[in-house]
Formats: structure tokens, C-alpha cells, sequence
């Protein structure tokens, strides 16, 4: 087997986007002597990135998050890789985006080594297209001024001969150690030695055969703590891809190989994903993890490398550590059976469940209590008051909640397959329009374990299986609610539709469940919502990402009524998304008793005032000025800025807001109308506070969240937001092609009284 070993640094191709990559190689009978090493040139002065890379090798890393740590890694690249699709030469731009990826890890300090596909992805062109291959790859690689020089051979014996594994070992210790990048380059013009077929009997035995082999071989022989195997395929899958029903296998453990039916071959080279397989578990045996994933698809083969050293969700991950519980695509699975089976209830059992649970949080108070305790003692010290505050759950709290649950069992007696529509379309051929579940829902949140009992009764009320990801600052209380919530689910068989999320999967991964969830609804952080709203693929989001609420002071404000608005919208619970963030006061209010009322209560209440540009203007000494209007401070902070009149105020809240909730005090019914008309906000009130933006407070029972959007849901979402529709056609031997110019049957369309709804 034919190798070649390259280094990579930085030199000018391709407006200085990519490295450039030069060969040193020797005869095949001796290891690289200092006399040559030295040809090789050093790093250009880019400084490294220095990443905390701490590992000991002698065990493979347990799960995908760990993989930032590696300190060293192989990548292999298969021939379907390397080579274009019509497989007439290389692919120069895949090549040159994978040598960027593998320069960023270089630079951050990682140890980097190169197995690439060679003279085997032109096997079905003449051989001289091998001599093409090599003049290409160098190229494409460097600024061209650099002659090959030597060959280097390794082949079986190179790895099972003693003196020759040292110098071979030696060799690329050297080239790390002089931050080099070693590439080897395979090619099967040279074929090894044949010798007895004892793979995975020991991790010194494996068979270099081809690409996998040796890169698995070279992997453990370098104790290298990641290798990544990409092909063309996005993984590893349990039946051929592209076969009907295959599913991509997130995470394999050694002794699934019978649970997988493997496929043909790669299009170009020599093994297929069976062969990957083997090599992958060989190299996991000798404590280097793998990770198997597509290196040829347009829209990630530029940053699949780095994605997967992040730990992102990328490919196969090939683990010995098999986790005690389900996947969470298996929780989705059970999620989405459960849920089917939930909306197939009676209405009355859903509300009986719900009530069951209601029960639940009033009977185990206690035991929520004492976990919820936990909770809070291990998050002291690390959580802001106001994160502490949403964290900390109580008897009266519990006591709420297990009303707001009662509130929605109540309103779910007639929610599933309500008729919203009815129509003749012809005689004997009826339509009627049905609300049904959305399917499966993914709702995420922070800090509020008091949000989990919420959102499940109201996916229980609405026939929604539920995916569940807390934070982990809640996760004994949320453990506990959990399993409370599937002690009621149990009563009527469904424990499964309700799913809490306990594995270390990142938010994002599980936004990109596009197959497995339906919607995704964040509950938490504007940062957080607009986070999910980023890595959603496919997947709807229902949610708000700000909650910038405004209250307009108008001239005709009642003094009686602003002090005590302003106070509970900004002061009751100013972590709220419903909390007041920016005040407008009429311009004829300042220097007035009313404004002095204002100012002295928040002072009082250590509201910390920033002044908009205009109130600035007023002032001599003013407080600081506001940095942005489009601030959620989500703290006892302030914004208070000037407005002209009702339109001023409309046209600033439309400008800087983020259509949560806004508010007019105003003893002018006229005005208040005007304003409730023309803001374009989720929620519009009158003399009321900003607070008062919640499903609970609403009659909803409980809300999922408030959505800001213009989808069928805004603002508060409760029970109906959590619906969507189908139609029900019933007909009696109905085609078509009997309504035609010349057929039989007319259209009516006559609409059909509909049944009423249940409203007790």
C-alpha cells in the first residue's frame, strides 16, 4: 500500500481562503531522518487558538459533548469524498473547505492526521489518472512551487513489524510535535501481504486492507482519542439508505451489528459501510471514539469536521457507554404513539387525567417540595435573584397551579374533534372541518419547574404527545413533576405520550428532530427563543423572543391609577416577560405632580431610571441615558422617554417594540379606543396592568407560552392555540368526474348547522 505523508501551514491559493499542503516523503524501508524532516517548512506566525484539551487516552469518550476535549484526531476521507460526482477528477473545492476545517482545529492547539482516499476512487479510469491524482492533490493544496521529493510505503508490515511500527510511530510523533499535518495517502497499486483474517480479536491484529482499516489501524496505534470516518452517506443506518423506512442510527453501541441490514459498497473505492462499521468498533476496542458522517453534501461538508468535534449532532457516534434509558429519538417515537393514542380518549378521560394530576400536586406536596429544596441549594450562588425567584416553587404556588390544571380539564371537554365547519357539498357527499392534535410537541424552558405540570395538562387537554427539556438547574423538581404527571398519564394507558428529556442532548440538536416533532416552543430567555428560532430546521417555532412592554402615561391619566399600573407591571415580578420595560410619558406630565408621584414610587422601589433621548433633552441632570430602546432588562430597570401624543406613543411602541404587551392610561375613552385599535400587539390593555398577559390570568387555565408571531396562536396560548384542523369527507360512490361540464351532479355547498359547543 502506497503512502504519502504531507504537512499542512499557510501559504497564498485561492485569495489566501485555504492551506496549502506539501509532501515529505522517504523509501519505504526507513523512517523520516532529521536530514529530511527539515525540508519541512514551519508555521506561519497565525496564532493558535488555545482550548482546554484535557485527556488521557485509554478510553473512548461516552458521549457526543465530550468530543470538544479530544486532544488528538484522524480523519479519514473515503474516495466518494475526494473525488467528484461524475468521478472525472477531484473534488478541489470539498478538498480545499475540509483542509480550512482541519487548519481552524490545527490552530486551536488540536493534533490533526489525514487518511485520504487515493489512486482506488479512479479504479474504473485508466491508470494514469493515478499520476493525475497526485499532481492534483498538490495543486490544490499549495502554491505549486514545491516538488514531490521521496516515497514513503507503509503496509501490513509496517504496523506489525516491531522496528518499523517504532519508526513509523516515531515519525508522526515527530511531525505533531513540529505542528505538522500528516496525511496518508492510500493507494492500492501496491497490494499488502496476504496474512490470516483475525479482525477484532485484539487491537494489534486488524488487517490493513483498506482505507478504514488503516485509518482504525493508525488511529489506535497513535492512541488518537477521535476518528472521523467521512463517506457519503450522512451515517450510519439500520437498513441500505435510501431504502423505504431506513432510520439514521444517532449513537451505536458495539453488539448492534445484528440489528443493522448493511448495503452495497461505496459508489468509488473498496469498502462499503460494513467495512466502516468494523474498523469503527476495532478503533472503539482500542479507545478512540468514532464518528461516521457525510463528507460530500453541499450543505455541511463545510463545517462537518468542526461541527462534530463540537459535539453537535452530526452522523454516527459510535459509543461503549449505553445509556440506561431511552433515546430521545426513541422518546420521540413514544411520544408521538402515545399522543395518537391520548387524542383516541374520550374527552372526559383526558380531563380525568388532568384532574388526577391536579390531585397529585396538592397530595405529594412535600415530596415536590424536598425537591425542589435541592434544586435551590445547588443553584445558590450560581442563579440571579430573579432566576432563583422563578426556580423556587412553594404551597401556594402548587396550590395555583393545581387550580389553573382544573381550569383546563374543564375547558378540554370539548376541544379533540370539535366541528368548526360544516358542508353539503352535494347530496350525500358531506364535509365537515375538525379540530385535531398538532402531533408531537417539543417545549423547552428554563428555570420554571412549575412550567412542566402546565404544559403537560394542557398537551394532555389537547391529544399532543410532549417532548419536555428543562434546564438543568431544575432537574429534581422537574424528575419529580415528571413522574407525577405519567402516574396520572398511567390511569388510562397512555404514560408514554409525556416525555421528560434527561439526556445530554443540546437544544439545538433536538431542533433539528424535523421527523419527530411538529412544533417547538420555548419558554424562557429572549436569548434562548431566538437561539431555537436560529437552529429550528424545518421545525415551526411558536414563541417570543422579547418582551419589550410599553405603558403610555396619557395627559388625561387619572393620578390615582398610574402610580399603582406602574408599580405592579414594573416591581411585582420584573424577571416576567410581561414586565414594563419602557414608560411613555405625555411631554404635558413632566415637571407635574403626577410625574413627581411616578418618579418618588420608583425610587422607592429601587427601580434603576434610564432616560430616552427626548426625556434626556428635557433634564438637566438626567439619569443615563438609555443605551437602546429596544431593551428587555428583565430587572428593576427602567426606560422612560418622552411622547408628544397617542400617535407619538403608537408610532414609538411600533418602532422599538416587540408586539408583547402594551398599555394606555388614560381617563379618555376615545383615546383609549384609538390606541387598543391601531397597536399591533399580541395583547392591548387599557388601565391595566402589563402582568395580566398570562394564560392563567386569562382564564386559559395555563398557557404553553406567548407567542408574538401571526400564525393562528398570539399571545397567550392555551388549549386552542395547541389544535390545528383536518376535513372529514363522507360520501356514497362520489368521483369526481360526475360534477364535469357534461356530468350528472352539481355542486352546492350548502353550509350545514353545526353542533353546539359544550361551554360548562
Amino acid at each position: 500500500m502506497l503512502s504519502q505523508v504531507y504537512r499542512c501551514g499557510f501559504q497564498p491559493f485561492n485569495q489566501h481562503l485555504l492551506p496549502w499542503v506539501q509532501c515529505t516523503t522517504v523509501s519505504r524501508s526507513h523512517c523520516i531522518q532529521p536530514s529530511v524532516i527539515r525540508h519541512v517548512r514551519s508555521w506561519s506566525n497565525i496564532p493558535f487558538i488555545t482550548v482546554p484539551l484535557s485527556r488521557t487516552h485509554g478510553k473512548s469518550f461516552a458521549h457526543r459533548g465530550e468530543l470538544k476535549h479530544a486532544k488528538r484526531i484522524v480523519v479519514k476521507l473515503g474516495s466518494a469524498v475526494v473525488t467528484r460526482g461524475d468521478e472525472c477528477g477531484l473534488a478541489l473545492g470539498r478538498l480545499a473547505s475540509i483542509v480550512e476545517q482541519v487548519s481552524v482545529l490545527q490552530n486551536q492547539g488540536r493534533e490533526m492526521m489525514l487518511v485520504t482516499s487515493g489512486a482506488v476512487a479512479f479504479g474504473k479510469q485508466r491508470l494514469r489518472h493515478e499520476i493525475l491524482l497526485s499532481q492534483s492533490v498538490r495543486q490544490a493544496l499549495h502554491s505549486g512551487q514545491n516538488q514531490l521529493k521521496e516515497m514513503i510505503l507503509v503496509t501490513n508490515l509496517d504496523f506489525h513489524d516491531e522496528q518499523k511500527r517504532r519508526n513509523l510511530n516515531g515519525t508522526l510523533h515527530e511531525l505533531l510535535r513540529m505542528n505538522i499535518v500528516p496525511i496518508v495517502n492510500t493507494n492500492d497499486a501496491v497490494v499488502p501481504p496476504a496474512e490470516p483474517n483475525s479482525d477484532l480479536q485484539g487491537v494489534n491484529v486488524i488487517s490493513v486492507k483498506d482505507n478504514d482499516s488503516l485509518a482504525a489501524r493508525l488511529a489506535v496505534e497513535m492512541k488518537t482519542d477521535l476518528l472521523i470516518v467521512l463517506s457519503d452517506v450522512e451515517g450510519l443506518f439500520d437498513s441500505p439508505p435510501g431504502s423505504d423506512d431506513a432510520k439514521l442510527i444517532d449513537i451505536f453501541y458495539p453488539g448492534d451489528q445484528q440489528s443493522v441490514t448493511f448495503g452495497t459498497k461505496s459508489r468509488v473505492g473498496m469498502g462499503g459501510m460494513e467495512a466502516k462499521v468494523k474498523a469503527a468498533l476495532w478503533a472503539l476496542q482500542g479507545g478512540t471514539s468514532v464518528v461516521i458522517a457525510n463528507g460530500t453534501h453541499p450543505k455541511v461538508s463545510g463545517h462537518v469536521i468542526t461541527d462534530i468535534v463540537e459535539g453537535k449532532k452530526v452522523g454516527t457516534f459510535f459509543s461503549e457507554v449505553k445509556p440506561a434509558g431511552p433515546t430521545v429519538e426513541q422518546q420521540g417515537e413514544m411520544a408521538r404513539s402515545g399522543g395518537r393514542m391520548l387524542a383516541t380518549l374520550e374527552p372526559e378521560q383526558r380531563a380525568e387525567i388532568i384532574h388526577h394530576l391536579a390531585d397529585l400536586l396538592t397530595d405529594q406536596r412535600d415530596e415536590i417540595l424536598l425537591a425542589n429544596k435541592k434544586d435551590l441549594e445547588e443553584a445558590e450562588g450560581r442563579l440571579a435573584a430573579p432566576l432563583l425567584k422563578r426556580l423556587s416553587l412553594s404551597t401556594s404556588k402548587l396550590n395555583s397551579l393545581a387550580i389553573g390544571l382544573r381550569q383546563i380539564a374543564a375547558s378540554s371537554q370539548d376541544s379533540v374533534g370539535r366541528v368548526l365547519r360544516r358542508t353539503r357539498i352535494a347530496k350525500n357527499l358531506e364535509l365537515e372541518q375538525v379540530t385535531v392534535p398538532i402531533g408531537v410537541l417539543l417545549v423547552i424552558f428554563e428555570s420554571r419547574p412549575d412550567c412542566l405540570p402546565q404544559v403537560a395538562a394542557l398537551a394532555i387537554a389537547s391529544g399532543n404527545g410532549l417532548l419536555l427539556k428543562g434546564g438543568k438547574e431544575a432537574a429534581h423538581s422537574n424528575r419529580i413533576l415528571h413522574l407525577l404527571t405519567q402516574e396520572a398519564l398511567s390511569i388510562h394507558g397512555v404514560k408514554e405520550a409525556v416525555q421528560l428529556v434527561n439526556t445530554r442532548e443540546e437544544v439545538e440538536d433536538l431542533c433539528r428532530l424535523d421527523k419527530m416533532i411538529d412544533l417547538i416552543i420555548p419558554r424562557g430567555s429572549s436569548q434562548l427563543v431566538r437561539d431555537i428560532q436560529k437552529a429550528a430546521k424545518g421545525i415551526p417555532v411558536m414563541g417570543h423572543s422579547e418582551g419589550i412592554c410599553h405603558m403610555y402615561v396619557d395627559s388625561e391619566a387619572s393620578v390615582d391609577k398610574v402610580t399603582r399600573l406602574v408599580r405592579d407591571s414594573k416591581c411585582e415580578y420584573p424577571a416576567a416577560c410581561n414586565a414594563l420595560e419602557t414608560l411613555l410619558i405625555h411631554r404635558d406630565l413632566l415637571r407635574t405632580p403626577l410625574f413627581d408621584q411616578i418618579i418618588d414610587m420608583l425610587r422607592v422601589e429601587q427601580v434603576k431610571i434610564h432616560a430616552g433621548p427626548k426625556f434626556a433633552s428635557y433634564l438637566t441632570f438626567s439619569p443615563s441615558e438609555v443605551k437602546s430602546l429596544r431593551t428587555e432588562y428583565g430587572d428593576l430597570e427602567l426606560c422612560i422617554e418622552v411622547v408628544d401624543n397617542v400617535q407619538d406613543a403608537i408610532d414609538h411602541i411600533h418602532k422599538y417594540g416587540s408586539s408583547h404587551t402594551d398599555v394606555i392610561v388614560t381617563e379618555n375613552e376615545d383615546t383609549a379606543e384609538f390606541f387598543l385599535q391601531h397597536v399591533d400587539s399580541a395583547c392591548v390593555f387599557w388601565n391595566a396592568s402589563t402582568r395580566f398577559a398570562d394564560g392563567y390570568r386569562f382564564g386559559l387555565g395555563a398557557e404553553v407560552g406567548i407567542s408574538t408571531s401571526r400564525i393562528h396562536a398570539r399571545g397567550p396560548v392555551g388549549l386552542e392555540g395547541l389544535l390545528t384542523t383536518k376535513w372529514l369527507l363522507r360520501g356514497k360512490d362520489h368521483v369526481v368526474s360526475d360534477f364535469s361540464e357534461h356530468g350528472s351532479l352539481k355542486y352546492l355547498h350548502e353550509n350545514l348547522p353545526v353542533p353546539q359547543r359544550n361551554t360548562n
